[in-house]
């Protein structure tokens, strides 16, 4: 078998002391290229990546390695640094390494990094996290969106005693089977059937609706899981009477109503998307923003919901890593950061940007609008695309025109998500003139775009 390390160069302290290298193996800014990098990945990883959208397959072309970033850019290992919308697709609100953070784990990292064992940290993430979202009276941490809404799906059952889940098309809840059906974001993306590999008794008991539509329940529904605003199928809010309509049928019915929070829930305000549009969820599930960028992920609810959880309960959860110390402390700095002046400032960049992308890309002749809703920003390519109420309509997006956009974009300095269905996230880095450098730079790569 060859040596792969031979094939990777050599260190060089002067260029690379603190992009993370080995003595022997450089994976340093201005050494190893982003090429070399992949290939070597793709001999140990599936695909190259640990997250199936990151391969590029949707947009062409190969990944960019990230060797560091700050504030609103990344850096990739050959040292080529670009504005960065993707924020790591929600989980930075605050910009890259902000100095809360990176200060909040330095502090804590000290101490230990996993005890198995209850810790103050956790303790107060669950009480910030209760006094911001009233419908929250207890929470359980965990390890990652996904998780939080497969324990919510268990939950919701344990709870009620039924089987049936209602969704609803294009709407993502991570890679829980029960869910994986007509699922947006990655799903969408790499046309997948969203079913390979699971089991059809696992999606039985799975009923798909059509999103801002309210569908039927009867008496076997234990509960409806949505996005209360659909950030996987581009930005599509929920149409007036839509989330109303869901806890009223809920309630008929005696069904569980769980909102899936993971990218709204601490993004577009304080008390997330329910205090938004003021419908209150019975059970919420967190992630990305929670823990500072960190891996978290977290289920909040009423208490006698909540309280069927183990070891109060019948409803078994447990983990290795649950509450992390590091995790808690990153996402304790963030939350004490999103004051309401913040989000008022973050609604503010995400209309400009999304006026200056549509400016720019009408400008060049290339057919693209930028919805926002709150702190939001999407973006649908094509003519036909229109306005977008569901996941027939996100369908309609030009997946060719949105790749040409991005690998433009990228060109010019500005890395977006590599998938047509994504959101664009702002967050604090992204100031009036980061905001300038792009919508500059999009305009150039609109007329890239627009000849094909």
């Amino acid at each position: 078998m060859p040596n792969t390390d031979s094939m990777i160069p050599a260190c060089d302290p002067d260029r690379c002391a603190a992009a993370g290298c080995t003595p022997t193996v450089c994976v340093g800014a201005g050494v190893a290229s982003n090429h070399e990098l992949f290939a070597r990945s793709q001999r140990a990883i599936p695909g190259g990546v640990n997250s199936s959208i990151r391969a590029f397959r949707a947009v062409g072309g190969e990944p960019y390695v990230v060797a560091s970033a700050s504030g609103a850019t990344i850096t990739d290992v050959e040292g080529t640094t670009y504005y960065d919308l993707v924020q790591s697709y929600g989980a930075i609100i605050l910009g890259h390494a902000h100095p809360a953070i990176t200060a909040a784990v330095g502090a804590a990292v000290v101490s230990g990094t996993s005890y198995g064992a209850p810790t103050p940290r956790e303790m107060k993430l669950a009480e910030a996290i209760a006094e911001r979202v009233p419908s929250c009276e207890r929470v359980r941490l965990m390890n990652s969106g996904t998780e939080a809404t497969s324990t919510a799906i268990r939950l919701a059952r344990g709870v009620t005693g039924r089987d049936r889940i209602v969704t609803f098309a294009g709407n993502f809840h991570g890679a829980t089977d029960a869910l994986l059906v007509a699922g947006g974001s990655g799903v969408a993306t790499l046309g997948l059937p969203g079913t390979a590999g699971v089991p059809d008794a696992a999606v039985a008991e799975t009923m798909v609706a059509p999103y801002n539509q309210v569908p039927d329940l009867d008496d076997r529904v234990a509960a409806v899981i949505v996005e209360p605003i659909a950030a996987n199928m581009g930005v599509v809010a929920p149409v007036p009477g839509f989330l109303e309509g869901l806890r009223a049928e809920c309630d008929r019915v005696g069904a569980l109503l769980i909102f899936d929070e993971v990218i709204t829930g601490f993004r577009v305000g304080t008390g997330g998307a329910q205090a938004k549009y003021d419908v209150s969820p019975d059970i919420t599930c967190f992630g990305k923003l929670i823990g500072g960028g960190l891996p978290i992920g977290g289920v909040g609810g009423r208490a006698d919901v909540m309280e069927q959880l183990s070891p109060l309960g019948k409803v078994f959860h447990a983990g290795t890593l649950s509450g992390n110390p590091l995790a808690t402390a990153a996402g304790l700095a963030a939350l004490e950061t999103l004051t309401p002046d913040v989000y008022i400032e973050l609604m503010a960049r995400a209309r400009h940007l999304a006026a200056g992308l549509r400016d720019a890309c009408a400008a060049a002749g290339f057919a693209a609008s930028f919805p926002v809703v709150g702190t939001l920003v999407g973006i649908v390519c094509g003519d036909d695309a229109g306005t977008v109420h569901d996941f027939d309509d996100a369908k309609r997006t030009d997946e060719a025109a949105y790749a040409a956009f991005f690998q433009a974009m990228l060109a010019e300095g500005v890395a977006m998500a590599p998938g047509a269905y994504e959101a664009i996230f702002v967050g604090l880095a992204h100031t009036d003139e980061v905001i300038a450098a792009i919508t500059e730079a999009a305009g150039r790569a609109a007329v890239v775009a627009a000849a094909g």
